[in-house]
């Protein structure tokens, strides 16, 4: 998956806890929980949610410092195996 096909993928993620959430007002850089008002439940739910739509775990002392959208995709795009022709 190229990074474009990741944040899609990490937004399907959040609109599955917080269907409210308006994608194309998000901030890649700023903290997501704090844009979209996510609990710490809620969190949870997300990252199980990426698990479900990407089939990453990530790790609890990883997730404290994923906490913007593009961290979450750096992340994310260096844990998910590449294929050719993928960029």
């Amino acid at each position: 998956m190229n990074r474009a096909q990741l944040r899609a993928a990490l937004l399907r993620a959040l609109s599955e806890v917080a269907p409210e959430v308006d994608a194309a007002r998000l901030v890649d850089h700023k903290p997501l929980r704090r844009q979209v008002d996510l609990d710490s439940v809620d969190w949870l739910n997300f990252l199980v949610a990426v698990h479900q739509t990407l089939g990453l775990d990530i790790p609890d002392a990883q997730a404290a410092r994923l906490d913007t959208l593009d961290k979450l995709v750096d992340w994310c795009a260096a844990q998910a195996p590449t294929s050719p022709g993928s960029a």
